[in-house]
């Protein structure tokens, strides 16, 4: 039987005020993107905005299956515990709002989930763009996604608050549960890489050099028998951008650590359009005016090719999925410098221009921990010591 997993949120600004509810269904098994929803509702109330994603996120799952079961998770806790039948609906306008909720899938293919509103950010994304697109004038789609998050919604006031703060010291505070940790590899070297040349994912697809092979060689060896400096004995999943550069190092690391390989597309590098292959000389020569456009604000791409705001909406979609799917777990992501940096950004909390400040060799590993509460630990960068 097939089984979905949908994320739904709802709110406004003021409450009441401007409405607009989000929502995802994802594959229960692997975790992918089935389907997005969002849409703008007008003048309602945080409440009526979160039912109104949970319609959306159940209309969704059933045009993809209407005999497939689903777990809903909502980080609003008066609309779970009012839909497994804990607590009255007193307020008249959210009861038609349950009943139809409650008539799209038969109630025994129905569990509800509350969860933290940190581990339900894609679904408050969508309602957030939804928010900023018809305040633009516009009507939400999935095609003109800005994912920028111009303000936040009210929430419930039933809710509760989560069970620790995000600034919560971490490596002290022993409640923050279990945390999923993600390796993260650069790839080795290419010849692109060896000539300091734009490489992204949007020209030519280099290969590993000889050299680059012998660092990915050298990742793995580290990995396979330092366990207790690598944590490879947790490891139970590699994942990979499906770029041949971080392919053919997962493919070497893999070989030691015995794990299957699995190619997530959200990790791949940034696209820099025109600029692919080129050094920096030759892109400051040809485009001046557009590098230093570039340089100054992350929301500028590259002719041709993607801002870093674009590849950091990709990469929250992919390190949610595979925090999702590993929870509690060690897994192994092999992707690219910009993937990499985003990642640390956000798990510091740091500014995008953070990005600049950062450098990765090839084959380096950086680890990251996310906990359950929305909090993170950096605890390596550019670790190099096994080249």
């Amino acid at each position: 039987m097939t089984r979905f997993i949908v994320e739904a949120d709802g709110g406004s600004r003021g409450n009441p005020g401007p409405a607009a509810y989000g929502a995802v269904v994802r594959d229960a098994q692997t975790g992918q993107v089935l389907a997005e929803r969002a849409a703008h509702i007008g003048t309602a109330t945080n409440n009526v905005a979160e039912y109104r994603g949970l319609i959306a996120g159940l209309t969704a799952a059933r045009e993809l299956d209407p005999d497939a079961t689903v777990e809903a998770r909502l980080d609003s806790k008066l609309v779970v515990e009012q839909m497994t039948g804990r607590w009255k609906i007193k307020h008249p306008a959210m009861r038609p709002l349950a009943l139809q909720a409650r008539d799209l899938l038969p109630a025994e293919r129905v569990t509800y989930v509350w969860v933290p509103r940190a581990r339900n950010t894609h679904a408050d994304r969508l309602a957030n763009e939804a928010l900023d697109a018809a305040a633009r004038g516009e009507q939400w789609s999935e095609s003109t996604s800005t994912a920028e998050l111009q303000a936040t919604v009210d929430e419930a006031e039933v809710e509760p608050p989560p069970a620790t703060t995000p600034n919560a010291l971490v490596g002290w505070d022993t409640g923050l549960g279990v945390p999923t940790t993600t390796l993260l590899l650069r790839h080795g070297e290419t010849a692109h890489t060896a000539a300091k040349r734009f490489s992204g994912s949007g020209g030519a697809d280099p290969p590993l050099t000889a050299e680059g092979e012998r660092q990915a060689a050298a990742a793995g060896e580290r990995l396979t028998r330092h366990r207790s400096v690598g944590g490879a004995q947790d490891v139970t999943a590699i994942v990979s951008s499906p770029l041949r550069r971080a392919r053919q190092t997962a493919d070497l690391v893999a070989q030691g650590l015995g794990v299957a390989v699995r190619e997530v597309e959200g990790f791949r590098e940034c696209a820099f359009g025109r600029w692919e292959g080129l050094t920096f000389e030759e892109v400051q020569r040809g485009w001046p005016a557009e590098l230093t456009a570039w340089l100054a604000n992350t929301s500028v791409a590259p002719p041709g090719g993607e801002s870093f705001e674009d590849v950091r909406r990709r990469v929250h979609v992919a390190r949610d999925q595979t925090v999702t799917r590993f929870a509690g777990r060690t897994v192994l992501v092999v992707t690219h410098v910009t993937p990499i940096k985003l990642l640390v950004r956000d798990a510091l909390g740091a500014p995008m221009t953070a990005l600049y400040r950062m450098e990765l060799a090839p084959a380096t590993l950086t680890e990251v921990q996310w906990f359950g509460g929305g909090q993170a630990s950096l605890r390596r960068f550019n670790d190099a010591a096994h080249l």
